[in-house]
Formats: C-alpha cells, sequence, structure tokens
C-alpha cells in the first residue's frame, strides 16, 4: 500500500482511535489486535503498512522527515491536504509526499508546534518554533490558512557554507569573493540585506567563518540559525511567553547582554524589530565589525526599512539616519535570480548623507547574471574603507 492510499488512510484512522481508548506503547502486536478488532484484513504487509503510518506520525516531522533529509533540502511547505512541495534551490517542485486530508495536516502541526514547547489551537492559530533539530517552523491553522492548514519548515544545512564553497555554488564570482574577504579583513560593519528565502543567512555565517580566530563572536538571534565556521562563537537565542503569558526574553534585551559579554564582533541575526537601536547604539560606541540581516527589496531601500524600526522604538527620523549613517558602512544585497531559483550576490552598497542629512546608499558594485562587475558611484568610497583597514 503507497502512503497516499486512501484505504490505507481508513485503516490508519480507524486504529488509532481504537488505540487512543487504550494507552500503551505502539507495537505491529497492538496494530493487529485493533485490526482484527475492527473486522478488517491482519495480513503481514497491512498490519506493517499501518503501523508505519503510525509510527510516521510520532516520529521527528512524520511523513515529512524523508523530505527534510533530502540533499540540498532548504524548505518544505504544506499548503493543506495534497503533495507537499520542497526547494532545492531550482524554486519549488511537487514531492513524492502527500498528506491526505485537513485533519491530518492539522494533527501533523500541533505536533511539530508542541515539540518545540508551544501551542497551536484555534485560540493561538499560528505559532513559530524551532524544533529540536535545529528546523525553523511555522504553521499557521485553517481556516485562517487556506487552502488548508499552511506548514512552512526551513531546513538549517549541517556545517553551513564557506565562502570558497558559496564561489563554487555560484552565489559569488572571484571579484565578490575577494571583496567579501578583504570587508570582514577591514572590520567593516555591515547589513546583509534581500528578500525572504534569498541567502541572507547563509551568506553571514560564511563571513563569520572567515572571521579573525582570536576575535570573539557574540550572536543573537530569534531562532538559532547562524552555525559559523568559528572557534570563539556565543549565541543569545530570544525566547517567546509560555502558555501563561511570561517568561519572554526579546532581542533588544539579548543585545545589551550582548554589549556586556566582551564582544569583538556583535552580531544580529535578523533585524527585525526595535533591537535595530540597540545595535546602531552598540556600533556608534567603538564595536568594530559589526553586522546583521535585514528584509529589503533592494540595498537602496535599507535606510527606509531601519527608520521604520527605529519609529517602533520611539527613535526619530533624524536620529534614525544619524546613527545609521555612523554606525553602518556597508550594505550587502543578495538576490534570488527568477527561473533559475539562484541565490546570489547583487550588490555591495556603501552609506552616505544626502545633502539633507538623510542616510542613503550608494552602488559600489553589482554583479550581473553572468558574473560580470560593474563599478557604481561608490566604488571610490569602498575601496578607500578597505584600504583604511592596514593603517
Amino acid at each position: 500500500m503507497s502512503p497516499a492510499d486512501p484505504t490505507l488512510a481508513a485503516l490508519v484512522e480507524e486504529v488509532r482511535r481504537r488505540l487512543a481508548a487504550e494507552p500503551g506503547a505502539l507495537t505491529p502486536h497492538r496494530v493487529a489486535d485493533a485490526l482484527r478488532a475492527a473486522g478488517r484484513p491482519v495480513g503481514d504487509a497491512t498490519v506493517l503498512a499501518v503501523y508505519e503510518g503510525l509510527r510516521r506520525e510520532v516520529v521527528g516531522a512524520g511523513p515529512l522527515q524523508p523530505l527534510l533529509t533530502l540533499a540540498g533540502v532548504t524548505d518544505v511547505l504544506v499548503n493543506g491536504p495534497g503533495p507537499v512541495r520542497i526547494d532545492r534551490g531550482q524554486g519549488l517542485e511537487e514531492s513524492a509526499v502527500a498528506l491526505g486530508t485537513e485533519e491530518e495536516c492539522r494533527r501533523l502541526a500541533q505536533r511539530l508546534v508542541a515539540s518545540g514547547g508551544r501551542r497551536l489551537d484555534d485560540a493561538a492559530p499560528w505559532a513559530d518554533v524551532r524544533l529540536p533539530d535545529g528546523t525553523r517552523c511555522h504553521a499557521v491553522l485553517a481556516p485562517i490558512a487556506q487552502p488548508g492548514t499552511a506548514i512552512s519548515l526551513r531546513v538549517p544545512r549541517r556545517g553551513g557554507f564557506s565562502l570558497p564553497e558559496l564561489r563554487a555554488a555560484g552565489a559569488l564570482t572571484d571579484a565578490g569573493h575577494e571583496l567579501l574577504v578583504r570587508i570582514v579583513a577591514a572590520r567593516r560593519a555591515f547589513l546583509v540585506s534581500g528578500g525572504t528565502g534569498s541567502g541572507k543567512t547563509t551568506l553571514l555565517a560564511a563571513l563569520l567563518g572567515v572571521v579573525d580566530p582570536a576575535e570573539r563572536i557574540v550572536v543573537v538571534e530569534d531562532a538559532a540559525e547562524l552555525r559559523p565556521g568559528h572557534p570563539q562563537v556565543v549565541g543569545l537565542e530570544a525566547r517567546p511567553a509560555n502558555l501563561e503569558g511570561a517568561g519572554a526574553v526579546v532581542l533588544r534585551d539579548l543585545v545589551r547582554q550582548a554589549l556586556r559579554m566582551r564582544p569583538d564582533r556583535l552580531v544580529v541575526g535578523e533585524v527585525r524589530d526595535a533591537a535595530v537601536v540597540d545595535l546602531l547604539a552598540a556600533l556608534n560606541t567603538g564595536h568594530e565589525g559589526g553586522c546583521g540581516t535585514l528584509h529589503a527589496n533592494s540595498a537602496a531601500d535599507v535606510p527606509a526599512r531601519v527608520e521604520a524600526l527605529a519609529l517602533t522604538a520611539g527613535l526619530g527620523r533624524a536620529a534614525a539616519h544619524s546613527q545609521l549613517a555612523s554606525a553602518i558602512d556597508l550594505v550587502l544585497h543578495v538576490v534570488r535570480d527568477r527561473g533559475s531559483g539562484r541565490r546570489r550576490l547583487g550588490e555591495i552598497a556603501v552609506l552616505a548623507r544626502d545633502p539633507d542629512g538623510w542616510a542613503r546608499t550608494e552602488t559600489a558594485a553589482s554583479f550581473a547574471t553572468d558574473g560580470r562587475l560593474v563599478e557604481g558611484p561608490g566604488s571610490s568610497r569602498l575601496l578607500a574603507l578597505l584600504d583604511q583597514v592596514a593603517s
């Protein structure tokens, strides 16, 4: 029987109801007894198929587990009943795994979220958790999610990529690789910007891997995703409130704690809230080489994005732009090519001020899809920033 076979699905549901009435370990023997009690066939193949169907629901990510271990998979997506989709870096594709009913999708979502220490029900219909193996899980229950319960799994790459590996994969050109190494060595403060799934965290982790081994890196994240290949990394991870609404640890508090931990490099895994104010303040008080990631459509949009986040902390527009222009030297913008789905470094921009004092970016170098390096108006300023390291 195939896992998507409706007959098998009916048998699994029948056995599940009977086993739930009498608590005990899940064993093939108990499955066979439940099938007999229901007047169903009890052949060895049927018993094992039903047993495996039930076991998949309680082990790891259930029926999604085989997809999480496929080589190159970065995302596993459930859009209600039907085929599960995966992303292996070339855009979304249907997998051979399918979920049969909305009840099955809901049950899987609730179990995954529970394994991450959160609750998912009609009173709390969405949740974002990190699973025990490091996988990031986001789930939204139907009917809020249509056409059914939605589950999004972001799979961490074991060991991460190094800069040479990103170059070999086409994410960096030779010129881009050389510039990035010089940026890290120059201890320049930077933000990696880009859209969701564009590879911001992957690039940041690779950059941290070439930091001097003698330097201490303190990483602050909402959910631990950065895994840089560096011998001196200390991670601080935010924590949501418990079921009683207490015990939350927010990113902004962790940034403040990180400053007391003697960081040579302060890293905020993803700047998404008022913590941007504390990061900018830290980088304006002598903490060189700090960095983080930021959602933005382009490098040119970064100042507006930082301004909006700073406003949530009560920092006015003029102060936000002043802090940004003096704290951040560069923006590394990553893109995802349409069609091929390839993630790559698209642009390096420098921060500057316009005549009115507002922060803006100037393109220093952009990288065409064919690998050509195109110098921009900020190229001389970029070279000046990199040349200052040796002095």
